[in-house]
């Protein structure tokens, strides 16, 4: 069986709607995005191991399911076969979607993002319906921090979400290397971006309508406890300083900060044992303070672009 497609939300749909894929075969853990990317063109509706099973209860350690949200042109496989495992084995119940897919296509988070809010919000109201949970933790990496912060902000997530947490979150937008501004200045270049790239990766863009909404009236609201992970040297979002959230409440962590021989960037951050291991404490700080050992610069960007172009 091939997923299992969830029913909406007793809300309006946006156009286009339609359910998101919940993957169900588990599959290893990875070490990187390369081996998930080599693992997944054979297994598509792999999830990593342990997760996304329904009949887990929470503990009392851990009594909020953690809902993990992938990023762009990725699936739950992709993005969570190193860090999943990892919640798992720690005692939580923990799920994950994939979100924003075009009909037939095998990797996500591509598609108009208001369609992703939407799923996820029913995704979210599954988790709670199963594990009988109140209250979530939402975990997004790259497009996943928006997504699930716009329904945290927007969507009314924030009655039921306790934790946010945005790895290499765009939470301002990028202007990839100076690309976006000249687009936006050439009528019709920012439809030509969407066409190369993806609709979602466009929107995402700094100063996009979707950007300025998501921030309208401030980043965070009440409630709700904000963590950011970023990098200085994120490849993709650029200024560094659209990563952090300035509103009230909100933790901003600079890996480089609290490990300064760590110089993973974007793509790999997902797959760094320090990062790995940080979300664990974010999510519970009994845990261990994570080990800090040595990345080079660079790190996980070849791998991705071999997976994107194998």
């Amino acid at each position: 069986m091939i997923g299992v497609a969830l029913a909406p939300v007793a809300t309006a749909e946006p156009p286009g709607y339609r359910p998101a894929i919940v993957p169900s075969q588990p599959g290893p853990a990875q070490s990187d995005h390369l081996a998930a990317a080599r693992y997944i063109s054979d297994h598509p509706d792999a999830v990593p191991l342990g997760v996304n099973n329904f009949g887990c209860e929470p503990s009392a350690e851990h009594p909020r399911p953690v809902v993990l949200v992938h990023g762009t042109d990725s699936s739950a496989y992709s993005d969570w076969s190193g860090i999943g495992p990892q919640l798992v084995a720690a005692g939580f119940c923990v799920f994950a979607l994939n979100y924003g897919g075009a009909p037939g296509a095998d990797t996500y988070g591509t598609e108009d993002m208001r369609v992703s809010f939407a799923q996820l919000a029913a995704f979210v109201e599954q988790v709670r319906a199963a594990t009988g949970a109140a209250e979530v933790d939402l975990v997004g990496f790259s497009q996943g921090a928006n997504v699930s912060r716009y329904y945290v902000n927007k969507l009314g997530g924030a009655e039921v979400v306790n934790t946010w947490v945005g790895l290499a979150s765009p939470s301002y937008g990028g202007v990839m290397y100076g690309l976006v501004p000249v687009g936006q200045a050439v009528p019709g270049m920012m439809d030509v971006y969407a066409k190369v790239t993806s609709t979602a990766a466009v929107q995402q863009a700094q100063g996009e309508p979707i950007m300025v909404e998501l921030n309208a009236g401030g980043d965070t609201v009440p409630g709700v406890r904000y963590v950011t992970v970023g990098s200085r040297v994120d490849e993709m979002i650029q200024p560094f300083e659209n990563i952090a959230l300035r509103g009230p409440g909100a933790e901003n962590l600079v890996l480089q900060d609290l490990c300064p021989d760590d110089l993973t960037g974007h793509f790999n951050l997902v797959y760094d044992p320090f990062v790995q291991q940080l979300l664990l404490r974010v999510l519970d700080p009994t845990r261990p303070a994570p080990v800090c050992t040595p990345v080079p610069l660079g790190t996980g960007i070849p791998q991705v672009i071999i997976a994107g172009n194998s």
